[in-house]
């Protein structure tokens, strides 16, 4: 695969940085995969798999090579990052292009087709964790918010260790989930102390703005004339929170609920110690694309 070139663009508040691969084959529609918080390198072995098409990377605002202005708010929400992705693509000058978006960014990418779905020819959103939109939705955002306030009272490692807790809940989240004992952060292998800073990317900056945001359904039906739009869950993590939310988001939209292998991480290849799938997921990413 050609080694990708890191471009800058300047966005409302913020420095993007941006990565393009060009493709070897002949679908001049760009690839864009989109995480949030997770920067562009946590898409590294999925890309390879597309080796035949031009594939599109970012750092998100606030990640990574991507800064934020000087005085920005501390949190940033999915019309913030929407906003930027409209940027992104219109300075890539390619025509609609085709999104692969993932937790966060699944999110993200919704409010930009929301508003913009002329500059999306497809997007897959991968397991968007709008945590309002489940049954049990009252209870999962007071889940989200505990975990935020964690982070606020304690540091990272137990505001960390309260959030992989609350990701990998099977089932609804209980009334009493603020209650409920969670591993120490060192049992996870976190730090149990606390540095004193409160900016981190996930659970300083973008938690509470991605979790409690509630899709436009009826702009996005209204969209469907323009953007192909698919909604999909790991097949191993369907009782989880995201999966179950982009369950509750597919029933909403009238769409099918796609089902990709592996979990909620099913790309990535080793990035962030993590291992999915990568291999069949790709296969799987590339028969919806044509589909």
């Amino acid at each position: 695969m050609a080694q990708p070139t890191t471009r800058t663009l300047q966005t409302a508040g913020a420095t993007l940085r941006y990565d393009v691969r060009p493709g070897a084959g002949t679908d001049p529609r760009p690839l864009l995969l989109v995480g949030s918080p997770m920067d562009a390198t946590g898409f590294t072995t999925l890309a390879s798999h597309f080796a035949d098409r031009t594939v599109v990377t970012y750092d998100p605002r606030g990640v990574g090579r991507s800064e934020t202005a000087e005085g920005a708010p501390t949190e940033i929400g999915p019309e913030e990052h929407a906003d930027d992705l409209a940027r992104l693509i219109e300075e890539l000058a390619a025509g609609p292009v085709e999104v692969f978006a993932s937790s966060g960014g699944a999110v993200n990418a919704l409010a930009l087709v929301a508003r913009r779905p002329e500059l999306v020819h497809t997007l897959v959103a991968h397991e968007p964790p709008v945590a309002g939109l489940v049954p049990d939705g009252a209870e999962a955002l007071a889940a989200c918010a505990d975990v935020h306030a964690v982070y606020q009272r304690d540091g990272w490692g137990a505001g960390m260790a309260r959030f992989i807790a609350l990701t990998g809940h099977e089932g609804p989240v209980p009334a009493d989930w603020a209650g409920l004992p969670v591993p120490p952060p060192e049992a996870l292998g976190l730090p149990a102390g606390d540095d004193g800073r409160r900016d981190d990317p996930l659970l300083g900056r973008n938690l509470r703005g991605c979790t409690s945001y509630l899709p436009d359904t009826g702009a996005l039906g209204a969209a469907a004339g323009t953007t192909r739009i698919v909604v999909a869950a790991g097949e191993e993590s369907r009782q989880q929170l995201a999966a179950r939310a982009a369950a509750a988001l597919a029933d909403r939209l009238g769409l099918p609920l796609a089902v990709f292998p592996s979990h909620h991480a099913g790309f990535l290849g080793g990035e962030f110690g993590q291992q999915g799938a990568p291999e069949e997921f790709a296969k799987a990413l590339r028969t919806v694309l044509e589909g």
